[in-house]
């Protein structure tokens, strides 16, 4: 899920356009000069360019003022807010080493820190953390971790700091079945649990090759690699295991769940959520976010307003990037239920599974007027209107909509979008829209703002019918005044675009 995006840039924060080094580090000492710093001022320059781009600012406030600009930063700002636009200012690879060190020193020993951080990066990013540390503290980093962990848990960290995991795409067809069979034998087969032989493969083998491998294990031991991991391993080992499954299953997934974890229930795991915030926005935080959605119906966004306050909030929101409740309006739980009832409402010639039925003693006229009884007044009576659009087929609220119109004179899309609140307007307007109408709004969400929704467009064009597509292509013509075509062609690229292009002119081939 989420994790095939081989090309374009998944991150949310990206180089800054017309960059100027000199003028980004004046900025920055012009907010942090005189009594109190222009707080809002740090937090938008920071957040809005890339780390790299970071790197040349802070080399140029030093040729500039001859000050380390971290040493400043520090000095000006306190709490939360200061640890994420400081770490933010770090080079990944030294943000890492940092959470590393963090981890280790002192009375207890974060593991859950140790677990994400080695189990989640490529060969390149665990090349440079080694390099990273041994740079800022004048230590072997692989020395550090051994003296503060041990047993299971120590060897295999130990084998993620070579980072020598073969390259993605790297399969070795004629071991798949020997490696399941090999885990197989070393846990759930026996009384006690061959350790080394998990360490070894999931420690070394390429991604797609144990994607292959785990699929090829639960056809074996009937059960899914994770539930093995979680009856034959314990402890810290278990937990770091499960930390590389869930990785080399989805990483964007392993992040999401991460996240979720840090700000669910009481308190919150701030130095996690810094952590993940700052090492995936330039990396995949739209796939993460694609994946917190999905999994806990709610956006990352709404989470993070939810649980956190100030300036630090503020930050961490420009780094998610974006509400995916907003950006994709028709697409939460209300609308995908909507979408669900009108697909099957609107095929009632066919109607065998559906839940939606036309009513029999159908009255167009009495319906409208009971639903602009229920939105005249003081107060709005959802019920009556969840009750009427609810048990009318599609065609009859297509009826309900030209009648409210010739009777009442009023349009009943445009009263019911200021009656409703916000998931109850989503799911009651997408019910009353005819199926291309909603068909085409979904395709408009899905183009519109920062990043485009793929899965949605691709749904849509792929399981359409040509009248299907004919009729959106219509529809989107007319409530938007641009042809669905040239949207697609500005919101795509490559071979992806040509493909959607071709299933959107399924027409021109059907006539």
């Amino acid at each position: 899920m989420g994790t095939c995006h081989p090309t374009g840039f998944r991150g949310t924060v990206a180089d800054f356009p017309d960059f100027d080094a000199n003028g980004d580090a004046e900025a920055l000492y012009n907010a942090m000069k005189g009594f109190g710093s222009d707080k809002e001022a740090i937090l938008d320059l920071v957040t809005s360019r890339s780390n790299g781009q970071r790197q040349e600012i802070r080399s140029a406030y030093k040729s500039l003022y001859g000050k380390d600009l971290i040493e400043d930063l520090k000095y000006e700002l306190t709490g939360k807010f200061e640890r994420l636009i400081v770490s933010l200012m770090r080079p990944p690879a030294y943000h890492d080493a940092k959470e590393i060190k963090d981890a280790i020193k002192g009375a207890g020993t974060d593991e859950k820190c140790l677990i994400e951080i080695l189990a989640s990066r490529t060969n390149q990013q665990i090349h440079d953390l080694v390099a990273a540390y041994n740079d800022a503290y004048g230590r072997d980093i692989e020395q550090d971790i051994i003296g503060d962990t041990s047993g299971h848990f120590k060897k295999m960290l130990v084998v993620l700091l070579q980072g020598t995991r073969e390259d993605d795409g790297v399969v070795h067809e004629e071991v798949i079945e020997e490696d399941a069979q090999a885990l197989y034998a070393a846990g759930e087969e026996q009384w006690g649990t061959d350790e080394s032989i998990f360490i070894m493969l999931l420690g070394n083998r390429s991604v797609t090759h144990l994607q292959l491998v785990f699929d090829e294990y639960q056809k074996i031991a009937e059960k899914s690699i994770e539930d093995s991991i979680k009856s034959e391993l314990s402890g810290d080992f278990e937990r770091l295991m499960l930390a590389v499954v869930q990785c080399i299953r989805s990483r964007p997934m392993f992040f999401a769940k991460r996240l979720y974890k840090s700000m669910k229930g009481l308190g919150t795991a701030d130095n996690t959520l810094i952590r993940i915030m700052i090492s995936r926005s330039e990396i995949d935080m739209l796939d993460i976010r694609e994946c917190f959605r999905l999994r806990y119906e709610k956006s990352l966004h709404n989470m993070i307003q939810d649980d956190t306050s100030g300036e630090y909030k503020r930050t961490l929101l420009k780094l998610c990037g974006g509400d995916d409740d907003i950006a994709g309006e028709f697409f939460p739980e209300a609308a995908q239920i909507a979408y669900k009832m009108w697909e099957i409402s609107a095929m009632t010639k066919v109607q065998l599974r559906g839940t939606v039925h036309p009513i029999s003693d159908f009255d167009p006229g009495s319906d409208a007027q009971d639903l602009r009884k229920a939105m005249k007044g003081f107060g709005t009576d959802e019920d009556t209107i969840i009750e009427i659009v609810a048990k009318r087929s599609n065609e009859q609220r297509q009826e309900i909509r030209h009648v409210f119109k010739s009777i009442l004179g009023r349009d009943l899309m445009a009263d019911l979008k200021s009656e409703l609140s916000k998931n109850l307007c989503r799911l009651i307007m997408g019910l009353m829209m005819t199926p291309a109408e909603f068909d085409a709004k979904m395709m408009k969400k899905a183009m519109e703002g920062a990043g485009t929704d793929e899965h949605a467009l691709i749904e849509i064009l792929v399981t359409r019918s040509n009248q299907e597509i004919q009729d959106m292509c219509a529809a989107y013509k007319k409530a938007f005044k641009k042809n669905l075509e040239d949207a697609i062609r500005s919101d795509t690229s490559g071979h992806f675009c040509r493909i959607l292009v071709s299933l959107a002119q399924v027409i021109s081939y059907s006539n």
